[in-house]
């Protein structure tokens, strides 16, 4: 492997374990002090410091060699787990993360970490000269709590001696914590040896008074209660390896090294070139199997007698089924749970909730839903967006939140679930909602829109005027907020990725954002229409109905054409009008209009014929072309010609900048 190969792997593997050590710093802050995060901490440390020393970057290799140290205080309980230690963690993990982006993106490391490592050997400094007071703070902290040894021997006339094993087990549980066992009972396979146990406890219990109670239990012949110490311990647990005998019980944790066994060899590490160009391949393939269907269908209707048309059937249905299995699993080799996503969130939410002095608990719900990795990458900054927004403008001053008669620790939660064939995300805060008349007055003030057109706007249609460049209620400037730019950044994200964003209210009850996103960009289900002689294709999440009405329903006000659908007044245009083409009388007596939606908006597509729906694979229409408003991208289609992909935000927008849509439709069907 060469330097370059090995580099890429550093890289990805010290991503994963600044992740992990985030969310172990956050668990240590909110958790207490823990001897297993303690333990979690100081392994990812000694892991990050290995692996930057192999590939020579002495800066992260010092920097996690200092933070061992502490670790090793606090571990040794030399060291209490204060907010001061807390911050000095967060601040090692953002100098790593800053070391990490300058290897990647210039090889070479150049943050300067004298002012942390300073920090730490201060926190190591204070370790050692004050070690008596630390020993009896967690004295006090632990109230007198012990660590004893209890060796059980069961009689032999025990007949089930593992089931035994795990009463006395769940009986130690009621007298403080057991911390491990020597065997570990769930890896006990033959009880038939099973004759003595020893468990490790940690309580406040007299040592007699324990020692009483086990041997009260049924089948137990002897108990020996001995406090604990490394001799001890290396005499009760005989068949310790040599490394569990010096180490602090505290940190075994029992299952860990099976499971990781277990593990090895289950994934791979893959380039996502690879998976790019595997779904490039299949995508090439969907679009040869809808070519292979389509012929197969002509020469079914040319030569129906001819018996080696029903074979070429077959194969060709076999073809479409291995093709959707094999289309099927690229995709999800392409999908990542968005547990990935949500983990950048908790400790953006602590330091923003601390600037702003207000409490707020993140809860996070449904990590395990998956979706395409590149709809993650994307979906990262609306996100972040409405979570500072919720923080920043929903949830209340903690005074604010006690006079109310709520709890003053405000919540956010964000959710991910699985809808049909979309994703949903909802990010809902219990803060104060959105005030519509404040709402009304800042857009009003901001010159977004006039006074009159106010008044005729409905509550939903004034909560949209959030998303409006430069729309903001925040009375002054600040790191946070204030100017103007935010929610339209995120509706526009959305909007590319052909995803729609909702929202709900209640004012001093909170605010739900709710986003629905397809689960790929790469391939999609696709309205097929045809106007004159060339075909589009409308992606079929923002298609809302299909009507066929007669001429005589299309009317006009103001100049603009519509129609009635559902005792809802529908604006109408053609695709000639979008895209500045000539367009001929229409002969027959109906037509067909696609409704398509974006958020609450509904615009009616005037169409020739309508195709049907198929799978498209989305192809860029390349730089030489540029980008074009209202074309999201081509597809090849099953007799090999081309058809544009619209892009439903790019379609109201141009519709928006016309001086009156519909027109030329009035003359067309007239």
């Amino acid at each position: 492997m060469n330097r370059s190969e090995m580099m890429g792997v550093f890289l990805s593997e010290a991503e994963e374990l600044l992740q992990l050590l985030e969310i172990e710093i956050l668990n240590l802050e909110q958790k207490g002090e823990s001897p297993q995060i303690i333990q979690n901490i100081f392994r990812i440390a000694h892991t990050l410091k290995g692996s930057s020393a192999a590939m020579g970057f002495e800066e992260m290799k010092q920097l996690t060699h200092e933070m061992e140290n502490i670790l090793d205080k606090i571990r040794n309980q030399l060291l209490p787990v204060t907010e001061q230690v807390v911050d000095i963690l967060f601040q090692c993990l953002d100098h790593l993360n800053g070391l990490k982006r300058e290897i990647e993106q210039e090889g070479v490391t150049k943050t300067n970490i004298d002012s942390v490592v300073h920090q730490l050997r201060q926190l190591e400094n204070c370790a050692g000269e004050n070690y008596e007071s630390k020993r009896n703070f967690f004295e006090d902290k632990k109230q007198k709590l012990r660590k004893w040894i209890c060796k059980v021997r069961l009689s032999d006339r025990c007949e089930m001696k593992l089931p035994r094993a795990h009463i006395i087990l769940n009986h130690l549980k009621k007298w403080g914590s057991v911390i491990s066992s020597e065997p570990e009972l769930d890896h006990v396979i033959d009880e038939t040896n099973l004759h003595e146990i020893s468990y490790i406890v940690k309580t406040n219990a007299d040592p007699d008074g324990l020692q009483h109670a086990l041997n009260q239990l049924i089948d137990v012949e002897d108990v020996e209660v001995m406090p604990f110490s490394n001799e001890n311990l290396a005499d009760a647990f005989a068949s310790l390896t040599d490394a569990h005998k010096d180490a602090d019980p505290d940190n075994l944790i029992p299952n860990q090294g099976r499971n990781e066994e277990k593990k090895i060899g289950q994934t791979i590490r893959v380039d996502v070139e690879h998976l790019e160009n595997m779904m490039n391949l299949v995508g090439e393939l969907v679009i040869d199997q809808t070519r292979i269907a389509q012929v197969g269908n002509l020469l079914r209707d040319r030569y129906s007698s001819d018996e080696m048309i029903d074979d070429l059937e077959r194969i060709s249905n076999h073809f479409s089924r291995i093709i959707g299995e094999l289309q099927e699993s690229v995709m999800k080799t392409r999908m990542l749970p968005v547990e990935r996503l949500f983990n950048r969130f908790p400790r953006m939410v602590r330091d923003l909730a601390r600037t702003l002095n207000k409490e707020v608990s993140l809860l996070l719900e449904g990590k395990e839903t998956e979706l395409d990795r590149t709809v993650i990458e994307e979906i990262s900054d609306p996100l972040i967006h409405l979570i500072r927004n919720s923080i920043d403008h929903g949830i209340e001053e903690m005074e604010v939140r006690k006079k109310l008669g709520k709890s003053i620790k405000g919540t956010i939660k964000i959710r991910a679930t699985h809808q049909e064939n979309q994703v949903v995300l909802t990010v809902e805060d219990d803060g104060a909602g959105i005030n519509i008349e404040k709402v009304k007055e800042s857009a009003i003030r901001r010159r977004l829109i006039s006074a009159q057109d106010a008044e005729t706007m409905s509550e939903q249609e004034l909560i949209q005027l959030i998303f409006l460049p430069g729309f903001s209620t925040a009375q002054s400037v600040s790191e946070i907020s204030g100017r103007g730019v935010g929610m339209d950044i995120v509706r526009n994200h959305i909007e590319k990725l052909n995803g729609l964003i909702d929202v709900e209210t209640r004012m001093g009850e909170g605010t739900k954002f709710t986003i629905k996103l397809p689960l790929t960009l790469a391939i999609l289900r696709g309205l097929l229409i045809k106007f004159q002689d060339s075909t589009y294709a409308l992606p079929m999440n923002s298609v809302i109905e299909i009507v066929r009405i007669s001429k005589k329903e299309i009317h006009s006000i103001k100049g603009q054409a519509v129609v009635k659908i559902r005792e809802k007044i529908i604006p109408l245009i053609g695709l000639h009008e979008l895209f500045r083409m000539s367009c001929g009388k229409r002969k027959t007596k109906n037509v067909f209009i696609v409704v398509v939606g974006l958020a609450e908006k509904r615009l009616g597509l005037v169409v020739d014929e309508l195709i049907g729906s198929q799978e498209i694979v989305v192809k860029s229409i390349g730089s030489y072309v540029g980008q074009v408003e209202g074309v999201a991208g081509a597809t090849i289609l099953g007799d090999g010609s081309v058809a544009l992909i619209l892009d439903v935000t790019g379609v109201f927008k141009l519709a928006k900048n016309q001086k009156s849509i519909g027109t030329e439709v009035m003359d067309d069907v007239v």
